[in-house]
């Protein structure tokens, strides 16, 4: 069995003589996992947006600091070239919050244990967010601006595959939980293929997040990675209109 299943989609970039060349330890930063956390209740998926709301309450005033913190992070990169610890911390401390709380309730329906009240890392939760700190100085001035903006693809993806404001009602995600929760229901268990499905849209949408939070400067690769691990490197894709080495 293949250590990780994917879908790429981007290719080679630019004129036929370029090729991206990239080592083989190669890695996107963001690494997303979550597992299956059995046995699972058959009705309980039901009413656990209702058990999650303190955790709604809270993230929604997080998520206004999230992008208080985000934009006095971009005044700093443009002067600096440097994330501030602290806000880096804080927005993915947010992020990571809020991916237990998607699996539980939302994006996954995957677990049935409670989720914490934590910015930080629990390491035996079913659902696990880690970021890389960017060491050393990051890009800076208006080329910082350039990139972000060249995330809008990703980030209109991750709009259609997770509803606006990340709200699962009406999206792509919304309805394959919705379908794990009838299978749920009617005794079938939590279909492997759904849950992968649903993890590889998840990670986009997180790393397109992250892209847009500024927590890194490598650019989201266009590829569905499925599966709840990724033991195998992620390999950051092409930027468009960026030169490669030959």
């Amino acid at each position: 069995m293949p250590p990780m299943r994917g879908i790429d989609a981007c290719g080679t970039l630019g004129s036929t003589n370029r090729k991206e060349v990239l080592p083989m330890n190669a890695h996107y930063p963001l690494t997303v996992e979550g597992r299956i956390d059995e046995p699972l209740s058959r009705w309980k998926w039901l009413v656990k947006w209702i058990l999650a709301l303190p955790h709604v309450i809270v993230l929604a005033f997080l998520w206004l600091g999230v992008v208080v913190a985000t934009l006095m992070a971009l005044v700093a990169r443009l002067a600096t070239g440097r994330h501030p610890r602290r806000l880096f911390d804080f927005t993915a401390g947010v992020m990571r919050w809020t991916w237990r709380v998607e699996y539980y309730a939302f994006g996954a329906i995957a677990t049935d244990r409670y989720p914490p009240f934590t910015l930080a890392d629990v390491p035996d939760y079913p659902a696990r967010l880690q970021i890389d700190y960017p060491e050393g100085e990051t890009r800076r001035g208006l080329p910082l601006i350039g990139w972000w903006l060249l995330g809008i693809p990703h980030y209109a993806v991750a709009g259609i595959l997770a509803g606006g404001a990340g709200i699962h009602t009406f999206s792509v995600i919304g309805v394959l939980v919705l379908v794990a929760g009838i299978l749920l229901l009617v005794g079938r268990g939590y279909h492997r293929g759904i849950f992968d499905l649903v993890m590889g849209f998840n990670r986009w949408v997180l790393r397109a997040t992250a892209y847009g939070a500024l927590l890194t400067d490598e650019y989201p690769p266009f590829r569905l990675d499925m599966g709840g691990t990724e033991t195998a490197p992620t390999r950051p894709g092409p930027v468009p209109g960026t030169p490669l080495h030959a």
